[in-house]
């Protein structure tokens, strides 16, 4: 009988739930067990694709190209499993879902309200991804906090599931604040106590309570969370604040977090097994000696989350080679011709991260100029990509008015262009190229030294592409053209010969990295940029 964890959180937002389902993922696959994880997310948007990253942070995207909630990506780093198109749920794909089932005559005449149909569609999600993966474990994270009126049919279809499944097959994990008070110097339980009574007059008893805190509880402060809110002491786990986001599943796991979900689940599984995690937090535990800085050059670099994946994964390159990474978060809108160099003084490298629309994207040309002429190492990913083939094509080429028809529409040479199917007459909504495809490599380039093999897979999330036009005119000039799609049609990666590390990938490799296995091209920036600081050292 596959078991179900449902994770939810109280008080405020941005407790970490996330991080507590894949920890707790994490530690379940290291006692052997097969987990699938997902993501309820109350917000009316469909998904998170049409919506800023100002608002949501960044759209991670599966290998089957579903556009998805950020916390799926820590699950894919922590667990090390890939997601699907069943691992996110919004509240407007629910009602989507139930209103085209109702247009088509499936719920037979009847009044479709919130319980049983809108409820009945979340249940059948979350069945769904654990039939799909035949796992032991399904763990759930619903978004928001308890009290939301948005979330209150996700929190409904839950305890309708524990129903169905029964008590010993299903948990609830209730993660909760734990706020200190300066001035009394002390501790405060009674958030958590109202965040689980509000949960209790919905139905659910939560078993597992998760502390939220930035300093080591008080045994009396579990023991009173533990009477208040009816459970037991042992299941009252604090999580204390971490200064490496990898510790959390190690500093759970000696509070006896996964031995005591197995005992409430009746779940017979070995002790976990975590040396190679262990190994690789005492790594980037020690990766303080050496020090690189990377300047990550975008448009939405005012929250960070929505660069979270290129963050973790220049961290973990960073891992890899014993070298701390400090991220310089630029403002490619604020970059002109004259503060360029200052800008970028001081680097070791440069990264240009994916993004939309017209504005600071002079200041991403400049960035990609800078990093050519001046041997700086340099990576673009998507956007990036396209920026270092307009640069090119203007400073190199001699094609002066280069540019994106997604910036210029008006513009005669269009080095950038919509990809075929594509065009401003569709929806935006999931209408990118999306999704794991192949890419034939190079032989000779610097794409196989990093990857060392000639076809890979890498996840897109994109509409606009090389312009094939181009292709001759940028290749006689120097740009190498070192990854194609297996058709010929589509450039999917550039690098430069005479440069230490300058290269453009029209996909997302930020997706597929992981803190115990960081991407090969991350581990190429890193690496080329130790060269790099090494070298500028050395001339002082």
């Amino acid at each position: 009988m596959c078991k179900f964890v449902f994770v939810s959180g109280g008080v405020v937002s941005g407790l970490g739930k996330g991080i507590t389902a894949a920890s707790l993922g994490r530690l379940l696959k290291a006692r052997g067990l097969k987990v699938a994880s997902q993501k309820l997310d109350p917000y009316i948007n469909v998904d998170p694709g049409t919506m800023s990253p100002y608002q949501h942070g960044e759209v991670y995207v599966t290998e089957d190209g579903a556009e998805t909630d950020l916390d799926l990506g820590h699950y894919e780093r922590f667990i090390d499993e890939d997601l699907n198109k069943y691992s996110n749920l919004t509240t407007g794909k629910v009602y989507w879902n139930v209103l085209n089932k109702e247009r088509r005559g499936e719920y037979l005449g009847s009044t479709v309200q919130v319980i049983p149909h809108i409820t009945d569609e979340i249940k059948e999600f979350v069945y769904r991804v654990g039939k799909k993966t035949n796992a032991d474990v399904v763990i759930t994270e619903i978004g928001g906090t308890i009290g939301d009126i948005e979330s209150q049919p996700f929190i409904e279809a839950a305890r309708q599931i524990s129903l169905e499944v029964g008590r010993e097959n299903s948990l609830f994990i209730h993660v909760t604040l734990v706020p200190y008070l300066q001035g009394s110097g002390e501790h405060k339980s009674k958030p958590t106590q109202h965040s689980v009574k509000e949960l209790q007059g919905m139905g659910i008893h939560p078993d597992v309570i998760v502390l939220r805190c930035n300093e080591s509880l008080e045994e009396s402060i579990l023991q009173k969370i533990a009477m208040f809110c009816n459970v037991k002491l042992d299941c009252v786990i604090e999580n204390v604040t971490a200064p490496n986001l990898y510790e959390v599943p190690l500093m759970l796991e000696r509070r006896g977090f996964s031995a005591v979900v197995c005992r409430e689940l009746g779940l017979e599984a070995p002790p976990a097994e975590l040396s190679e995690w262990e190994a690789m937090v005492s790594r980037a535990n020690a990766s303080k000696s050496r020090r690189v800085s990377i300047g990550l050059v975008g448009k939405y670099v005012g929250l960070h989350d929505a660069y979270l994946s290129v963050a973790e994964a220049l961290r973990h390159a960073g891992f890899q080679y014993g070298a701390a990474v400090d991220i310089q978060w630029i403002d490619s809108g604020s970059l002109t011709r004259e503060n360029i160099g200052e800008a970028l003084a001081g680097l070791d490298g440069v990264i240009v991260p994916g993004g939309f629309g017209s504005r600071g994207i002079e200041g991403m040309i400049l960035t990609a100029e800078y990093a050519r002429t001046r041997k700086l190492p340099y990576f673009g990913i998507c956007l990036g990509m396209q920026i270092a083939v307009i640069e090119f094509a203007r400073n190199a080429a001699g094609i002066r008015d280069a540019n994106s028809g997604e910036f210029d529409e008006q513009c005669r040479n269009k080095v950038i262009d919509f990809m075929p199917g594509q065009s401003d007459d569709i929806d935006k909504g999931g209408t990118m190229r999306l999704g794991a495809y192949p890419c034939v490599i190079r032989p000779g380039t610097l794409m196989e030294r990093r990857y060392g093999s000639l076809l890979i897979s890498e996840r897109h999330r994109h509409r606009y592409e090389f312009n094939n036009d181009y292709r001759e005119i940028l290749e006689s000039r120097g740009l190498i053209l070192s990854g194609i799609s297996p058709d010929g049609r589509l450039v999917e990666t550039v690098e430069l010969a005479d440069h230490p590390y300058f290269v453009g990938v029209q996909y997302h490799p930020e997706f597929k990295s992981r803190p115990n296995r960081p991407h090969p091209l991350f581990a190429g920036l890193i690496e080329a940029a130790l060269r790099y600081s090494e070298e500028k050292d050395g001339q002082r």
